[in-house]
């Protein structure tokens, strides 16, 4: 099921996500925050009326590049990595662009980062970024602790990002995203 190849293939399923991150050598935390990530953005997903496959697929391998770094270009190595195994085009962007709720070409370059846009811009690549934001480690936590974490590490500019992200997706499920569970 993994390996190279030259052009994208179908989306995979769920199992095959879980054998992929096994084989690229992630550890149980990060398949576990991988698996809480996308139960509940599969349960935004299924609000918001979006693509509850690419949803799954996409939140279940965003920290795919964690099997090579834990800084912030894990995301740029998880997208390098999907692209290799032909994955899916929108899996590969909610792969490169769920860290926070997003991060611009500015801030990528003071990263370290390749200068370019980070920030989600579909529904689905919304939707796994939040995701990420509302579950620390295996656990769910609230849109106002999401903030106030990043507050306290003076991410402010993140902070306001999430927030506002929190804020667009409440909007289309027509309901507080605090509020699925």
């Amino acid at each position: 099921m993994t390996g190279a190849r030259s052009e994208a293939r179908e989306l995979p399923s769920r199992d095959e996500c879980l054998a992929i991150l096994r084989e690229h050598a992630c550890n149980e935390e990060v398949i576990k925050h991988c698996v809480a990530v996308s139960a509940l953005a599969v349960k935004i997903a299924k609000k918001c009326r979006a693509d509850v496959a690419l949803v799954e697929a996409g939140a279940l391998l965003h920290d795919i590049g964690r099997c090579k770094t834990h800084g912030m270009a894990h995301a740029v190595e998880g997208a390098k990595l999907a692209s290799k195994l032909g994955l899916p085009g929108p899996m590969v962007r909610i792969i490169e662009r769920h860290i926070g709720a997003g991060i611009t070409a500015e801030e990528a370059e003071a990263l370290n980062l390749p200068k370019k846009d980070y920030v989600p811009q579909t529904l689905e690549e919304k939707i796994v970024a939040h995701a990420d934001n509302l579950i620390s480690g295996d656990r769910r936590t609230s849109i106002k602790d999401a903030v106030s974490h990043l507050a306290r590490k003076e991410q402010h500019d993140a902070a306001l990002r999430v927030l506002r992200l929190h804020e667009e997706l409440s909007d289309i499920c027509g309901s507080n995203i605090d509020d699925i569970w």
